[in-house]
């Protein structure tokens, strides 16, 4: 099975971004946890992207605040699935990390979830890497039937 990188902008964003990694966990999908800056690290942020795939990743999820580019910066450089967490704060509450987020040119996709939704961007993580798992595709079933009790 693929596993899933959780990028998050600042270290102080874990909080919001352990849903991720939580939800992850009880499917049984491999996660790890990176903080990787857009723009304090860009080289580290272009250096994990470019390399994700051969190191086994099949989806990236990348949460960031404000200005919010860390998932654009990691689209740019990798043909992998990302997922986009924008995050609350700042003046505006994360709109403007929602539209720096979803705002991304043709030809460089972003799936973008909701303000500070890092548990959905999880199960859709789960949903893209189900595609090719039939194991995962199973567990998953099970997950949408629980809730719909």
């Amino acid at each position: 099975m693929k596993k899933v990188a959780v990028l998050m902008g600042s270290a102080n964003d874990q909080p919001k971004m352990a849903p991720a990694l939580e939800t992850l966990a009880s499917f049984g999908v491999e996660a790890t946890e990176h903080v990787l800056s857009a723009h304090r690290t860009p080289a580290a942020v272009a250096e994990f992207a470019t390399s994700a795939r051969d190191e086994g990743y099949g989806v990236i999820i990348c949460g960031a605040g404000m200005a919010a580019h860390l998932a654009g910066a990691v689209a740019g450089q990798t043909t992998l699935p990302v997922v986009g967490v924008p995050l609350s704060g700042g003046a505006i509450g994360g709109v403007d990390a929602l539209y720096a987020t979803v705002q991304m040119p043709r030809g460089i996709p972003v799936a973008t979830v909701a303000i500070d939704g890092s548990a959905n961007a999880a199960i859709l993580a789960v949903e893209i890497l189900a595609v090719t798992d039939a194991g995962l595709a199973e567990r998953l079933a099970g997950y949408r039937a629980a809730w719909a009790k």
